[in-house]
């Protein structure tokens, strides 16, 4: 996850917190920024031990990143999962690719699709392209073009570049879709328009 991703989080964490978790949030946030991981892991530790999902989910990435701490990929997925257990789809997502990778967990591809699903259904759109990657290749199912299709779309329509790039060349080669030159080449345009560096996620 990028920084400011992440910094994205860690404000969100401080809109549901009340008045005094919401000050020790703020201190985690700068503390964040400065580069003094003991300090953030400090204020949100607390915060994910007492259930707040978006708290349990920044711990959970400072273990998985080694922020503050020495990295322990087991130590993320049980935070991971916490915060998965409650709804959050970054936690999902992040559970799920921990899953398929065997990071912290026993490799599993059929928890990994489950984790992929909850977030993907709540609009993860990296999720979704995950998805749409898994079943065009057949990574751990049965290859289907057409729920490839499915999900590279829902991708696509929130702007991810690999999903536009991706569902353009099945409309090429017509796969799980009619062939459709046109409709290739909209996606095509429109990935290129997005263009720009997106972790390699396989």
């Amino acid at each position: 996850m990028k920084k400011l991703s992440l910094k994205l989080a860690l404000l969100a964490v401080c809109m549901v917190l009340g008045a005094t978790s919401h000050a020790g949030a703020l201190e985690g946030v700068e503390a964040y920024e400065k580069g003094d991981y003991p300090v953030a892991l400090g204020e949100f530790r607390p915060l994910a031990e007492e259930g707040n999902e978006k708290a349990q989910f920044i711990v959970g990435l400072m273990y998985e990143n080694g922020n503050g701490v020495l990295q322990d990929y087991k130590e993320a997925a049980s935070w991971y999962m916490k915060a998965a257990e409650q709804g959050l789809a970054q936690a999902q997502f992040n559970l799920a690719m921990m899953y398929r990778k065997g990071k912290g967990v026993t490799r599993d591809y059929d928890e990994s699709l489950k984790w992929l699903l909850k977030a993907a259904e709540q609009g993860h759109a990296r999720a979704q392209f995950t998805l749409g990657v898994i079943y065009q290749n057949g990574f751990g199912v049965q290859r289907d073009y057409g729920e490839a299709v499915a999900w590279y779309l829902k991708a696509a329509e929130q702007e991810v570049a690999q999903a536009q790039f991706n569902l353009g060349m099945m409309y090429h080669r017509g796969q799980g879709v009619t062939r459709d030159y046109k409709e290739a080449l909209k996606w095509l345009n429109r990935a290129v328009r997005n263009l720009s560096p997106e972790k390699e996620m396989f």
